[in-house]
């Protein structure tokens, strides 16, 4: 079976698997058969080839163009744009198909930013997950995962909250027999065990400052150093951070490096608080319910709902849990529900709980769109002006490039061979 697929940008979309050659013309015994005016009886031929396609003109008059670049023979990508006459066809790469999402939610705002995830996942780009604590990061950071090229490769979580710094540069770069006290054997760190797959650095607002450099470099360079060693080690893992904390504000206190905010921030996503989507409480509640065998009462229900949920999904699942316990087998009513809530842990929450708040100063926000537009220009740039090919790279919809190419005033024209 062909890795390549050819479609037709008409009204039929009629596709086309590629053998190892096929011709494009207008004559019957072409494979792909065009019926325009201006396409020549044999006019080009597609050859698949060691994981390579191939596009060659057969001496046409009117030319055969490659992203608007006429050619006498070029290698095809995924998404790029053969134009033969005036009929237009896109190659497919089946390689690179990306797979659906496995998240969703009946919060409109929240399933934009899941349903964009879906091409980010077939990148390799970092990507920052922001949001209160509890609402469901490290769900999203398995997900992207799963839904990756490279899923069946391992999936690797370091807290970077609960480990001492010496600690941590172990857990993430590991180290040599006799490096330290306790070293007793060599020791694979994150790097090295998420190989291949993703590396999830949860809290990442945590990581102390002294060794946030030593990542930087890690990530820049691709290669990591175990602790006590003098060889480098070549990396290869896509990053997920996440943290609740605001990167901005350390960043001005000088509690987190702005280049390595920068080096993490390709992508970012989100997760809102559970109060902000209301929308999936019902279902929340009733997959946590099921899986620990507990009913609730419609005015139990919507007594949850009233809540502040400071802690967010997963104060929802620990609600669920104790009424598991402590009411095993019984109908949840109205009654149950303020034991249920924990008031001690509700002023817990109140006093220590972190105000998340992604809100930035103007300048702030004028650095990050200048990043922005040039990672646009950039893309832009290697793929001739190609934005299907652009917005995969940049892991976004290309209804969203387009918005951000006429917000920053980009001239496609520049760009074009």
């Amino acid at each position: 079976m062909s890795q390549y697929q050819i479609e037709i940008l008409d009204n039929t979309k009629q596709t086309w698997e590629i053998n190892e050659y096929s011709n494009i013309g207008s004559d019957s015994t072409c494979m792909i058969q065009s019926m325009n005016t201006d396409v020549e009886p044999r006019h080009a031929r597609l050859e698949a080839k060691e994981k390579q396609l191939l596009i060659k003109d057969l001496r046409s008059t009117g030319g055969t163009y490659v992203n608007g670049a006429q050619v006498l023979e070029a290698v095809l990508k995924d998404g790029d744009l053969i134009s033969i006459g005036t009929a237009d066809f896109v190659v497919h790469d089946k390689s690179k198909i990306v797979k659906e999402f496995p998240l969703s939610s009946k919060c409109e705002y929240w399933d934009q930013q899941l349903k964009s995830l879906s091409s980010v996942a077939a990148t390799k780009y970092p990507v920052l997950l922001l949001g209160p604590s509890g609402a469901g990061k490290d769900i999203v950071a398995q997900s992207l995962h799963a839904a990756s090229p490279f899923s069946k490769a391992p999936f690797v979580s370091v807290n970077c909250s609960a480990l001492t710094e010496t600690l941590v540069e172990s857990e993430l770069f590991g180290h040599i027999k006799g490096s330290f006290t306790g070293a007793v054997a060599d020791r694979k760190g994150a790097f090295e065990s998420a190989r291949g797959g993703t590396l999830f650095l949860d809290e990442i607002g945590d990581l102390p400052y002294g060794l946030q450099a030593k990542l930087l470099r890690a990530l820049e360079n691709n290669e990591i150093r175990p602790v006590g060693s003098d060889q480098s080690v070549k990396t290869n893992v896509r990053i997920i951070a996440a943290t609740h904390q605001n990167l901005y504000q350390k960043i001005r206190e000088g509690a987190f490096r702005s280049d390595l905010f920068f080096r993490l921030n390709v992508i970012t996503i989100e997760a809102p608080a559970l109060k902000e989507r209301l929308e999936d409480f019902d279902e929340l509640l009733y997959s946590f319910a099921r899986q620990m065998k507990v009913r609730f009462s419609y005015n139990a229900i919507q007594m949850l709902k009233k809540h502040d949920w400071p802690g967010n999904i997963r104060e929802l699942r620990n609600v669920v849990a104790r009424a598991s316990a402590l009411y095993p087998k019984q109908y949840i009513e109205e009654k149950h529900i303020d034991l249920l809530l924990n008031r001690k842990e509700r002023m817990a929450h109140a006093q220590t709980g972190v105000n998340y708040s992604t809100t930035t100063d103007a300048s702030q926000m004028s650095v990050i769109k200048e990043i922005e537009k040039q990672m646009i220009l950039k893309r832009l740039a290697a793929n001739n002006g190609n934005q299907k090919r652009t917005a995969i790279d940049l892991g976004m919809p290309k209804s969203t490039l387009h918005d951000r190419i006429r917000a920053y005033e980009i001239n496609l024209d520049e760009f074009k061979v």
